[in-house]
């Protein structure tokens, strides 16, 4: 991955975090994040 693919995708992910704040105050991230602890604990189970 070069340097400008890089920037791009972090961009990206930052304006998204910043639009999801801004219109929703953040449940989305709130949402992702319980997803992925789910997640986690479902890998962790099979490990």
């Amino acid at each position: 991955m070069t340097d400008r693919i890089a920037l791009v995708l972090a961009l990206g992910l930052a304006a998204g975090i910043a639009a999801d704040l801004a219109l929703n105050g953040g449940a989305t991230l709130i949402a992702l994040a319980r997803r992925f602890m789910g997640l986690l604990d479902w890998v962790e189970f099979w490990r």
